[in-house]
């Protein structure tokens, strides 16, 4: 199966980010391969001016094609994902995630904006095609904090969603055709 992963947080080092890498730490648990999409890195011109005649653009919108599960790791700026997000879905073309299952986390600076995943993002990937929705995983700054050596770290309390999240994830694997039963000869006594 293939797992993308975007990262949309135009920051290195974010909460986002550290949400990201554990929930992909929950699917490998899972047996899961992942690929990650960090929109930071594409190419700003070409992202802003839409120039999908772009090598890195054109790859990174064939990630998402061939994707069957995407999870999208976002900051909320001002109750809503980021636009670095919204550049790159707007790219996609308009059946872009049909089919997909797709996985939301966010973090955000406090909990009064925990529904912009389900009332500002949902409703994009749902007109994207996506019909399949893993629960979404929002985390304030108090849930991600920074440990001893400045590391962002997930708290308990989010590591149990992300691990419930992942298992949904596995149960909208597609189960590989079973063989048929073989015919055996009836016991002669």
């Amino acid at each position: 199966m293939s797992v993308l992963l975007i990262a949309a947080s135009p920051s290195v080092h974010s909460r986002s980010g550290a949400l990201l890498s554990a929930a992909a730490q929950r699917l490998h648990h899972h047996g899961l391969a992942t690929r990650t999409l960090k929109l930071r890195d594409l190419p700003a011109q070409a992202l802003l001016h839409a120039d999908i005649g772009d090598a890195t653009l054109r790859e990174a919108l064939a990630s998402v094609a061939e994707a069957k599960t995407i999870v999208i790791a976002t900051p909320i700026y001002k109750a809503a994902y980021s636009g670095l997000l919204k550049v790159f879905l707007d790219l996609l073309p308009q059946d872009g995630l049909t089919g997909k299952t797709v996985w939301t986390l966010a973090t955000g600076g406090s909990l009064a904006h925990l529904l912009a995943l389900d009332y500002g993002l949902l409703p994009v990937l749902s007109a994207l095609g996506a019909r399949s929705h893993i629960d979404g995983v929002y985390a304030s700054d108090a849930q991600i904090a920074k440990d001893a050596a400045g590391e962002y770290r997930v708290g308990d309390d989010i590591a149990r969603r992300l691990l419930a999240g992942a298992s949904q994830v596995i149960d909208r694997v597609p189960t590989p055709e079973r063989a048929a039963p073989i015919a055996r000869p009836a016991l002669v006594l």
